[in-house]
């Protein structure tokens, strides 16, 4: 049995009571606040999809080894298309067009499971921060959208002149860096204390940030057969 604590909020034997933990929830974007993939539809919006489909036939072997391989062999290929398609391209330009894009995009593709599961940690009063391999020009409008307090993506280098490069600013923001980018997050919040972290994904690159928390869901849709069975599903309910 545990002593009661008096008016003054302290224990019977003079000490202060444990107080919870903080509480960090961190949601991946497609796959798992969204059906499908943005990336490529965002790059068909930006550069045109005539434009968009070309470059990506042009590299369609590094990007299928790519996607069978996941890690650097991804990360490159995926760097590679953002190149043809970007470089030279004004940042106040395609961050209008991002804009644009995204909003439609969640009005189509939006998981309301997920959705709620999200505003559901915002009632419990929990942080919530979005981690995603998407470009961060428009993860960080889906924040704002949903309430989250943080927005952590891939993002884009920026030459002196306001123009993009087509290449990473850092490195694409899955895998381990998505846990780097989540720790780095959490440690600028300056909590009294190391907050308990809820983290939900879908795929094989959200494997390391779900194997670092404290309570991690799979929302994949390949059940036993996804690269995440081994943790368990969203609940159905949220209470």
């Amino acid at each position: 049995m545990t002593a009661s604590t008096g008016a003054t909020g302290t224990c019977e034997n003079g000490s202060m009571p444990n107080a919870s933990p903080p509480v960090v929830a961190a949601f991946d974007l497609d796959g798992t606040l969204t059906d499908g993939g943005s990336v490529f539809k965002w790059l068909e919006h930006v550069a045109g999809r005539g434009v968009a489909l070309r470059a990506a036939a042009r590299l369609v072997v590094p990007l299928t080894l790519g996607a069978l391989r996941s890690g650097r062999t991804a990360d490159h290929a995926k760097e590679r298309l953002f190149r043809s398609l970007l470089a030279g391209r004004e940042w106040s330009t395609v961050e209008r067009a991002s804009r644009t894009f995204i909003l439609e995009h969640l009005q189509r593709h939006l998981r309301s499971q997920t959705v709620a599961r999200l505003r559901w940690h915002l009632d419990q009063g929990h942080e919530v921060v979005l981690v995603s391999a998407s470009p961060e020009v428009y993860v960080d409008i889906v924040a704002g959208e949903l309430g989250a307090h943080g927005a952590l993506g891939t993002r884009l280098a920026v030459d002196p002149l306001g123009r993009l490069t087509g290449g990473y600013l850092g490195r694409n923001c899955r895998g381990k860096e998505k846990m780097r980018r989540l720790e780095e997050w959490i440690d600028s919040r300056g909590y009294p204390a190391p907050p308990d972290v809820y983290a939900y994904g879908n795929s094989r690159g959200d494997r390391r940030l779900l194997s670092r928390a404290t309570y991690p869901f799979n929302l994949g849709r390949l059940g036993r057969w996804g690269a995440l069975r081994r943790y368990p599903s969203l609940p159905l309910t949220t209470e």
